[in-house]
């Protein structure tokens, strides 16, 4: 399969099997398609291709106005095949009898996002999370609970190193002092189970000082800092519990965290809905107040919500990207870049075939845990007890949840088997499915497309970065 596209005066090939991007000229981009479908005629030569091609694009404009003389063509077709033959284009899928054993593997949990608080001190009006108490009650996690939770994790991790915890919430800083301990607990299993925890801290900022980010600077590998741009969208989305914003008093604080661990092991996250389709504005802002590693995210919410988005908002929101794109391109050749999370892409190396073809692992790999201890396969299905795999007292009580989880990959997806970014996306959100098209398999259509456009970007940015550094040789 290939994928192609004009961006910012780029012309791009993806071979989406084997990942390779070619930037062309005009003339490779009218024949490669050409060339594909010859080949589908198992016409395999350039001898045999040649004529095919020469037909095809008889009526084609450039080639009516004399700009495409048959010398060109027969070079271009050839350097096209040299292509083919290298593996390069038109590669066949070769992943989808990898996954049946895939689907077979033993579990083995690697992550746990461990609910510390059910409770929050913002207001935040979309949240997911019904202001962090999930549709129930109030609670923190104890340090009992906590404890079993990472008890769990190593149990399950079989002779996996490296494990990873995220303190969320709600707003995990309310519980402060059970993080504390959870980390010197997990920091004490370390050495006798031969692991190393990583362990990372979702705020909102209100509650951070000095004491809690020095400790926080010590022991966790990222910081999650959630902002959502501009002052005037941060607290129309962000308020208090009485409506005032939260904006003046996070801000000086998340500069702070920037500056303490050297621009890096950061981001702020923010997330834009309808009342900001021009969401590069809020990215661009949070750049110029000095941030570089940046996450600004489309809200996901049901289309009876004011702020949600919807169809006729995307042909915007992919405008903003493109813009967001030639800007971020701008930065970086100034030496002001920054980092902006769904624009980063590796072309390289990247995950590994298993992450590329399942994502996130969640009811599987990755588990969230509320502070009674009950198990989910991630935080946007805590509450929803038709998702409750089981507890950290019992284990994984409902096997056939675990199993449905494990066999969510891209080929399960009907729409992702001939999706030129599924490779990249991994099937998104096995959430979002969910609940907008009503399974785990499904997909959220308008996140899909707007995953598309960002993946085009980031192939893009780079190929305008490497223009840069060619540049720079020469």
């Amino acid at each position: 399969m290939i994928h192609q596209y004009v961006s910012n005066g780029y012309h791009i090939v993806l071979d989406v099997e084997s990942g390779s991007v070619h930037v062309v000229d005009e003339t490779a981009y009218r024949v490669i398609p050409v060339v594909e479908e010859a080949l589908k005629q198992h016409r395999e030569t350039k001898e045999e291709i040649l004529p095919y091609v020469e037909e095809k694009l008889r009526g084609d404009e450039a080639c009516a106005e004399g700009k495409l003389c048959a010398g060109e063509l027969a070079e271009t077709v050839e350097e096209i095949l040299a292509l083919r033959d290298a593996g390069m284009l038109f590669t066949e899928d070769i992943y989808e009898k990898y996954i049946d054993g895939f689907k077979d593997r033993k579990t083995v949990v690697k992550a746990l996002c461990l609910h510390v608080a059910h409770a929050c001190n913002l207001s935040c009006r979309y949240c997911f999370a019904a202001e962090g108490e999930y549709h129930g009650e109030r609670a923190l996690m104890s340090y009992e609970t906590g404890k079993k939770a990472l008890d769990f994790l190593v149990e399950n991790s079989a002779d996996r190193v490296n494990l990873e915890v995220d303190f969320f919430g709600g707003e995990p800083l309310m519980n402060w002092d059970v993080v504390k301990e959870l980390v010197a607990y997990g920091r004490s299993l370390e050495k006798p189970h031969n692991k190393r925890f990583r362990f990372t801290l979702t705020t909102n900022g209100v509650l951070l000082n000095d004491e809690i980010l020095e400790f926080a600077n010590k022991e966790m590998a990222n910081i999650v800092l959630s902002i959502d741009g501009r002052k005037e969208i941060h607290d129309l989305m962000r308020p208090h519990k009485g409506g005032q914003g939260s904006y003046d008093e996070i801000l000086p604080k998340y500069k702070e965290v920037a500056r303490s661990r050297n621009q890096t092991n950061y981001y702020v996250r923010g997330t834009f809905t309808r009342n900001n389709l021009d969401f590069p504005e809020d990215v661009l802002h949070l750049a110029d107040e000095g941030f570089e590693q940046i996450s600004v995210e489309p809200v996901v919410a049901p289309p009876t919500e004011d702020y949600a988005i919807r169809n006729e908002d995307v042909p915007k929101l992919l405008e903003g990207y493109d813009k967001l794109a030639r800007e971020y391109i701008r930065r970086k050749k100034a030496g002001k870049g920054f980092n902006f999370f769904h624009f980063m892409i590796d072309l390289e190396g990247g995950p590994c075939v298993a992450k590329r073809l399942s994502g996130c692992g969640s009811g599987s790999e990755y588990l969230a845990v509320t502070p009674w201890g009950d198990l989910y396969p991630c935080h946007q299905f805590v509450g929803q007890e038709q998702f409750l795999i089981g507890n950290v007292e019992d284990g994984i009580v409902r096997t056939d949840i675990q199993d449905m989880f494990k066999a969510c990959n891209v080929y399960a997806k009907e729409k992702c088997r001939q999706c030129f970014a599924k490779y990249y996306c991994s099937g998104g959100c096995a959430a979002n499915a969910y609940h907008f098209s009503g399974s785990i398999d499904g997909a959220y259509d308008i996140g899909c497309e707007l995953q598309k456009k960002r993946v085009e970007c980031a192939i893009m940015i780079k190929a305008a970065l490497a223009d840069e550094e060619k540049e720079k040789v020469l």
